[in-house]
């Protein structure tokens, strides 16, 4: 029995068609309600698709498909092998007679002189498409000769700078690049090369790089840093613990893969920093503590003792907290507020508040 339909949404109303970028589940698996099954883009946007019930997924697209707006992308089902009638060829979108390219694919295309005028309105234009139009190889770059293994960073603002200049303190690995999907290949970051965008990801991973850092911080979404670790993993990069050498992290600690902290944090005895969470420059976190997955402890916070932080939730800069409260899962607490009571899932505590478990508590004097 099919439970709902996945369709491509409309993100923008000028445009009748988005490409699917990334499928991150299997055929038949089971879904909860919410559970992220695709990423699509347009020329102006990017959004997740999440299933609108909990079932088995049936797929019906795949990634790199341009499917137009109302398109079913997969079905959910109550059973996993239950037989489901043939899927309807995906809606072509309008014949277009403007330019649609991604943002990405357009400062490629400015990067290399490339007339927009040539370029075909029949697709939309992602930065492979636009490679492979021009006859650009994604493999054209040469790795630095290195002793150390390779280290490739994703993204290339300021939360990446302060990552670059962190890795280069370790001392333990080479930089073999920087991917982001807005500045235009060749450029440098602290003295770093671009290698172009998400299309080039399967070409660093067959020149042997296996090692990936998040560079993307998600201080305003965090969901974005979340989807570029699935896209990472997607690719086949593992994913390693980065420590500044002068951060503090008890040996009775126990740190994730993909967890980065930053210089003059300090991590206390016994406390978990569970995978691709981020305690951030001069944050404490003290003994017994808990982070949840993906979590970001901001700059200057400090939590106490015994504190519980969910999966995916922002702690602002210089947040304090009583000892052993819990602070749930996709929570976002504002700078410099004080915590003295449980944080339940999905609350915004607003910066400068006291809170001690209302919502409108007001500001401290």
């Amino acid at each position: 029995m099919i439970l709902a339909e996945v369709t491509v949404p409309l993100l923008n109303a000028n445009e009748p068609e988005a490409r699917l970028v990334s499928v991150h589940v299997q055929e038949g698996q089971a879904v909860e309600k919410g559970a992220l099954l695709f990423t699509i883009e347009t020329t102006k946007a990017a959004a997740d698709i999440e299933s609108p019930a909990s079932g088995f997924v049936r797929l019906l697209a795949r990634p790199g498909d341009t499917l137009a707006v109302g398109a079913r992308l997969a079905v959910i089902t109550s059973l996993a092998d239950e037989p489901i009638a043939a899927a309807e060829a995906p809606a072509s979108a309008p014949q277009a007679t403007a330019l649609r390219i991604t943002q990405p694919a357009r400062a490629l295309a400015e990067a290399l002189g490339v007339d927009l005028n040539t370029l075909p309105t029949d697709r939309l234009i992602t930065e492979e498409v636009l490679r492979g139009l021009i006859g650009q190889p994604l493999s054209e770059f040469e790795l630095p000769p290195a002793d150390k293994p390779y280290l490739l960073v994703y993204g290339g603002g300021g939360h990446a700078r302060s990552l670059i200049e962190m890795v280069n303190a370790i001392g333990q690995f080479a930089l073999a690049g920087i991917v982001d999907d807005k500045i235009p290949a060749g450029e440098r970051v602290l003295g770093v090369p671009v290698l172009g965008g998400r299309a080039v990801l399967p070409a660093v991973r067959a020149r042997g790089v296996s090692l990936a850092a998040n560079g993307v911080g998600g201080i305003l979404d965090i969901h974005v840093r979340v989807r570029i670790f699935s896209l990472l993993e997607e690719h086949g990069f593992d994913l390693p613990r980065l420590v500044h050498p002068r951060a503090t992290v008890e040996p009775s600690a126990v740190i994730g893969a993909g967890v980065q902290v930053f210089a003059n944090a300090y991590v206390g005895s016994q406390a978990i920093l569970h995978p691709r969470c981020m305690v951030n420059t001069g944050a404490i976190v003290s003994h017994d503590c808990e982070i949840g997955a993906y979590t970001h402890i901001a700059p200057g916070a400090l939590l106490a003792g015994h504190v519980q932080v969910g999966e995916r939730t922002l702690i602002g800069m210089g947040v304090t907290t009583a000892v052993g409260i819990r602070i749930g899962s996709a929570v976002r607490v504002g700078n410099g507020a004080i915590l003295l009571a449980d944080v339940p899932d999905g609350i915004i505590v607003q910066a400068g508040r006291f809170w001690t478990g209302k919502a409108a508590d007001p500001r401290p004097a």
